[in-house]
């Protein structure tokens, strides 16, 4: 398997260490990297046909937040993580809303990264534990006040209905426009829900909770494949 990730970053001791960290995630691992923003879109428009980008959010060329959704637009197809030194609340919804999958703290051990990496690859989405339950404190504060746990999994009714509508097969936007949810707030509680079921990807999840008896048993007709 080989895989092609582009690293945008400032800092060059860090991008050394990202190699050696990236090098495990594949048999086979092409890394670009750039020490500015506008460098890693040109690197980007270059090879469309990357595996993963990984983009700090403070560095020459970028203006934070408002880069993370320049590049999504630009390379919608391009699975984006943010990898930082800030674990502010609210950077976190922002850049999910702007088109991040995962957001990793620079703090993280490589065996961490492995695993966030990892799992968006498999299409999932990946916030580190602490800072998931930040970003849904905000949500609760937010509006949303519909937290019991439901459930011996600890799910809140929210993420329940993410769930059920995850194993419907719709994306992520399809999953916000029926909640009345924002992209990122959808991307924030699938998150919560693969950290709870102990999972990587969403057919994981839906399979997952299969078996836990918290959705039914699948049907003669499902489609297995719009999971």
């Amino acid at each position: 398997m080989k895989i092609k990730v582009l690293m945008v970053d400032d800092h060059a001791l860090f991008r050394d260490g990202m190699h050696y960290v990236l090098q495990q995630l594949a048999d086979s691992v092409e890394v670009f990297d750039s020490g500015n923003f506008v460098d890693g879109m040109k690197q980007a428009a270059d090879h469309p046909d990357l595996d993963l980008a990984l983009l700090d959010l403070h560095m020459p060329g970028s203006d934070g937040v408002n880069a993370i959704s320049t590049f999504n637009k630009a390379h919608p197809s391009i699975p984006l993580v943010v990898v930082s030194g800030s674990d502010q609340r609210d950077n976190i919804e922002k850049v999910m809303e702007c088109g991040a999958m995962g957001f990793i703290s620079k703090m993280s051990s490589s065996k961490m990264m492995l695993s966030a990496l990892r799992m968006v690859l498999d299409g999932g989405v990946y916030l580190p534990p602490q800072l998931l339950q930040q970003a849904m404190t905000g949500i609760d504060q937010g509006g949303d006040k519909r937290t019991d746990r439901i459930n011996k999994s600890g799910l809140t009714t929210r993420q329940m209905q993410t769930l059920q509508l995850l194993a419907e097969g719709l994306s992520n936007k399809e999953v916000s426009e029926r909640m009345g949810l924002a992209e990122g707030t959808v991307k924030i509680h699938t998150a919560a829900v693969y950290q709870a079921l102990r999972v990587n990807s969403r057919l994981e999840a839906v399979s997952a909770a299969r078996r836990m008896g918290l959705l039914p048993p699948i049907d003669s007709d499902f489609d297995s494949s719009a999971v």
